[in-house]
């Protein structure tokens, strides 16, 4: 489960409790949750962002740059963070299929190609079309959501789209 983290949450002292109660409570395991937060919210207070991030590595749970590209962290910065995984922001993404010089495409398999070398897994954000996920999927970006797959949905649609999904579908 993925859950987005604001600056206001980031900010907050009890954060890091906060969540290993919500994970208690709800019999959730915490490499299960994955916390996503922008570049934005990361830079607004670096020292007290690595350090909350660093708390909730420390307890297993999974955590992601969102929106990554649009925000203004310099990439000396990417190293420091405890993260798991980054998502290219679907500004990126939108263009692919209709890209005549080709930045779109350079942008993102650049993106790809830092997350691998530093080990993160990549999540490719706003894949509207088969085109654009068979572009992602030659630069071997792992993971991708977008209104192809589903648009949003409430819990009991989610249930029933997760029961009836069909994945070897998406993946030919």
């Amino acid at each position: 489960m993925s859950v987005n983290l604001s600056s206001h949450q980031i900010s907050q002292p009890n954060l890091v409790e906060e969540i290993e109660e919500i994970l208690q409570a709800t019999d959730c395991k915490p490499h299960c949750l994955k916390l996503e937060i922008t570049e934005t919210v990361i830079m607004e207070n670096v020292i007290l962002a690595t350090t909350v991030l660093n708390q909730l590595k420390n307890r297993n749970i999974k955590l992601s740059i969102d929106d990554f590209g649009t925000g203004y962290s310099s990439l000396s910065y990417l190293h420091q963070f405890p993260i798991n995984s980054l998502k290219i922001d679907r500004s990126f993404v939108s263009p692919l299929d209709s890209d005549v010089t080709g930045q779109s495409l350079k942008i993102v398999s650049a993106i790809i190609a830092l997350a691998h070398n530093l080990g993160l897994e990549i999540v490719a954000e706003g894949i509207e079309t088969q085109e654009q996920m068979q572009q992602l999927k030659q630069l071997k970006c792992e993971k991708g959501q977008g209104y192809l797959f589903s648009k949003p949905v409430d819990s009991y649609q989610a249930t029933k789209l997760l029961r009836n999904f069909n994945y070897h579908k998406i993946l030919q």
